[in-house]
């Protein structure tokens, strides 16, 4: 059970409902993360902003590769079901390719060099090689790319976080961080 309420649509703050009915008008559904992250407008606001300008930036099958990968590496189950169930059906990944990418791989190689990177900026909090770094831009991402790859580790560590601290119910087909792929 949550450590924290999480809001009906209903009874969320006055200031959240607008970002989560566009929440509802895109997913059909408000997962329970958004809800919870809802209690706070600005952090809502803060969140969604950072996680909309993102999704213009890599594709998607990238930034849900990313997402499994940090979500593994910050143990966050929350985020492992939503991102696996994402992964899926959205990025119409593989369950094979979805398992490499919860160990920081993947079966093709530029997205490797993405995950793979993702992983270790996660795993060493930042702390990687120049040999880290040359590996990511010798797969054929710009050191824009790369600024990206590293905003996505930021915005999934703080949706792992918070679901950690939280103990967020889990809304989507539960996968577990201890069940590594």
């Amino acid at each position: 059970m949550s450590r924290f309420p999480i809001p009906t649509l209903d009874a969320a703050p006055e200031a959240s409902k607008p970002i989560l009915d566009a929440v509802h008008k895109q997913l059909g559904v408000v997962p329970n993360l958004f809800r919870l992250v809802g209690t706070s407008p600005t952090a809502l606001a803060a969140f969604t902003s950072f996680q909309g300008a993102l999704s213009k930036s890599l594709d998607v099958k990238t930034r849900e590769r990313i997402a499994l990968a940090v979500a593994q590496v910050n143990g966050c189950d929350y985020c492992l079901s939503a991102h696996s169930y994402l992964a899926l059906n959205l990025a119409k990944l593989s369950p094979e390719e979805i398992a490499l990418n919860r160990r920081g791989a993947s079966k093709d190689i530029k997205a490797d060099a993405a995950v793979s990177f993702a992983s270790k900026v996660a795993a060493q909090r930042g702390h990687v090689e120049e040999t880290d770094i040359a590996a990511v831009r010798a797969a054929g991402f710009s050191d824009a790319q790369i600024v990206e790859i590293i905003a996505m580790v930021a915005e999934n560590t703080f949706t792992n976080y918070l679901n950690e601290v939280a103990k967020t119910d889990i809304d989507f087909p539960v996968v577990l961080a201890k069940d590594a792929a």
